[in-house]
């Protein structure tokens, strides 16, 4: 095994390139160039500083079939500085994926199938929605932990299914953000070895020169996370590249190859920040084609070019056929493993409440037996928690834990890396071939809300539990007693977030989740026991909001209500009927985003208009809320940060009472 903790790659005694590949690599920095022209926009210094190193990972290392960008066993491939995506759109359309001509030529429109920056499902051959740097770096370790959970829960002898690599280019910006140095410590725990990280280190960002605002060793941050770790010193040598990436395959560390490159190497500012962020300029595109000696037009390139790139192909091709071939046989001896691997969604028939009606238990030991029933009828669910699997109690039991000596545990250990943990399970769901979770305290959903946000935008199942979801956290105080966050949660398009009443509606709302493969779902559960009503049997989560208890006739109101407060709405109902002679309609609220999405008959049934004497009531921000109370009706909410104390007597304190509920009720009634 080769050990290349301190090596400096320089040319690789075998010549593995030619002229041909040399003239390959100018035109993915022309295809770069004239995109970024055409279109008025874009950053053209970094893809013509990283061109060499794409080509030769690309071309002599990559192993893919671009008419079949899903493969399950293709190495994957992340851009973390999506803002070169230019140069990746170079690369799928040279490489055969289906990313024409005329599709380069839109580069940056609208409706385009080249954006800005690389999405996900939008792009054939696109691994990964990037942009927000340091996150593909946090997808990229992902999709490695799911290469090796994968390799160890499906391989059999004589059938390596899963045995791939990840690939990732990273640049100065990425590696500044946090969620670098999370993902960075993750990997190097782990030993990652099928992770190989290029780092095209130009020593220019965009405001100015690198040191303006770091003067870090990523040499020594990298050793020091346990990486292997290999310095190319010329970005242009093609052999060089080559060896360092031979070496990494080679070593059981995940590796980082620092690859020296100038920005906008050989335009007029080559080198500088006027090359980051903005075309380079008629003039300069006129010297920058003198100075390679590039002498066609704009968007043409040479049949040469394109037969350089189908030579390599052919043998990806092989590779592939190969692969399908084997899987052919795997399917018939081990038929099991192989439908588990490839099957969408999970088993959630044999779901059911652990409790009777009257019992009471917090919604996050309801949510942890639920998983628990999951785990045991699905082997592909796995993922962990931020250092917090005590509290959150998302433990699946009967199993080990993910590291090194055991791959397949389906146990993660994310430490207190909250950014890095949501990036990874979006990588592994990116990876494909299981269902990963991850979790942590509701008011640490601020540290990864970005990645959240990502896996919307991606359509990824990942699933983000976070547990303590209320001012009846207590005595930890204002800093974990979650305010805000619920309406920042549901207020990202495309992710469907829960909050449980009991543990009835716990397991209904996993009913959906196990069926839901094109979003991201949220579970909020509390700390505090809750009854386990008998209004939740037949819980409609799965419609977002409805009838728990009804008025015998029209409603004199309307009472709504998520999470721990429904018991209250509940008990506000009996008081009002027993003290005000008022009958009212209680809806339960567990998922707004599946109610908005309902029929219009379906809401009216449910909120009828004509009932306008309405009143909510969460422990949270009240603002989500205005969208069903309307002018006439009010909320009863959070607008500050909470306070230290017992919980049940903050809870009190800020309202959330059967007498307030109905003293608010009455006096929205009495209005009327």
């Amino acid at each position: 095994m080769i050990s290349s903790l301190n090596t400096t790659v320089t040319r690789a005694r075998q010549q593995d390139f030619t002229i041909s590949d040399q003239l390959a690599v100018n035109a993915l920095r022309f295809m770069s160039i004239d995109m970024i022209e055409a279109a008025k926009s874009g950053h053209p210094g970094s893809p013509i500083g990283m061109a060499p190193m794409a080509y030769v990972l690309w071309e002599k290392f990559l192993n893919f079939n671009p008419q079949d960008d899903k493969w399950l066993n293709r190495d994957r491939f992340v851009l973390s500085g999506g803002h070169c995506s230019a140069l990746l759109y170079s690369l799928l359309h040279f490489n055969g994926f289906e990313v024409s001509l005329a599709d380069i030529k839109n580069f940056r429109q609208l409706g385009s199938k080249t954006p800005g920056h690389p999405e996900y499902q939008l792009t054939p051959g696109v691994d990964a929605s990037t942009g927000p740097l340091g996150q593909g770096f946090g997808m990229a370790v992902g999709m490695a932990m799911a290469e090796r959970h994968l390799a160890v829960q499906y391989n059999r002898p004589g059938y390596p299914l899963v045995d791939h690599y990840t690939y990732s280019i990273v640049g100065d910006g990425d590696l500044m953000e946090g969620v670098a140095e999370e993902a960075i410590n993750l990997a190097g725990k782990n030993r990652l070895g099928h992770l190989i990280v290029l780092y095209d280190s130009n020593d220019v960002t965009l405001d100015g020169p690198l040191s303006l605002s770091t003067n870090e060793s990523a040499a020594a941050r990298f050793k020091a996370a346990h990486w292997d770790y290999q310095l190319v010193e010329d970005g242009t040598d093609l052999n060089a590249i080559a060896q360092a990436i031979r070496n990494a395959q080679q070593t059981s560390r995940p590796s980082l190859i620092e690859v020296k490159t100038i920005i906008g190497y050989n335009t007029p500012d080559e080198g500088t920040n006027k090359v980051h962020g903005c075309p380079l300029g008629k003039q300069n595109v006129a010297i920058t084609r003198e100075n390679y000696g590039w002498p066609y037009e704009p968007f043409e390139y040479p049949t040469a070019v394109y037969q350089q790139f189908a030579q390599y192909i052919e043998d990806k091709v092989r590779n592939y056929q190969e692969w399908q071939e084997m899987f052919a046989e795997y399917q018939k001896e081990y038929p099991t493993a192989a439908q588990q691997l490839t099957r969408q969604g999970m088993d959630t028939d044999n779901l059911c409440s652990h409790h009777q009606v009257g019992e009471e238990v917090s919604t996050r030991v309801a949510n942890a037996e639920t998983m628990q029933d999951l785990a045991a009828a699905n082997p592909q669910l796995w993922g962990g928690s931020a250092d917090l699997f005590s509290s959150n109690k998302t433990a699946l039991k009967d199993d080990q834990i993910f590291r090194p000596a055991n791959y397949g545990g389906r146990n993660i250990y994310f430490g207190v890396r909250e950014f890095a943990m949501a990036a990874a399970i979006n990588g592994i769901n990116l990876h494909g071939g299981s269902t990963a979770y991850c979790s942590t305290f509701m008011v640490f959903s601020d540290y990864l809300k970005s990645a959240i946000r990502l896996a919307a935008l991606q359509h990824l199942p990942s699933v983000f539990i976070f547990t303590h979801d209320s001012l009846a956290v207590g005595e930890d105080g204002p800093t974990h007693e979650p305010v805000e966050q619920l309406a920042m949660l549901r207020t990202i398009p495309n992710v469907q977030v829960f909050r449980p009443a009991d543990a009835n509606e716990v397991v209904a709302a996993w009913r959906v989740i196990g069926q839901t493969d094109d979003r991201p779902s949220v579970i909020v559960a509390s700390r505090q026991n809750l009854p386990v009503l008998a209004e939740t049997i037949n819980a409609a989560v799965q419609r977002g909001a409805y009838v728990a208890a009804d008025a015998a006739g029209t409603p004199d109101g309307i009472l709504m209500a998520s999470g721990s407060e429904l018991s209250l709405a509940l008990a506000a109902k009996k008081s009002l009927a027993e003290n005000y002679q008022v009958d009212v309609r209680v809806v339960s609220v567990p998922s707004m985003e599946l109610f908005n999405e309902q029929p219009a008959t379906y809401k009216e049934a449910i909120l009828p208009n004509a009932v306008r004497t309405r009143l909510t009531v969460e422990m949270a921000s009240p603002q989500p809320w205005g969208q069903y109370v309307g002018l006439d009706g009010a909320t009863i909410g959070v607008d500050d940060f909470g306070m230290s104390g017992n919980g049940a007597a903050i809870s009190a304190k800020y309202g959330f009472t059967v007498e307030n509920v109905v003293d608010q009720f009455m006096t929205i009634l009495r209005k009327g």
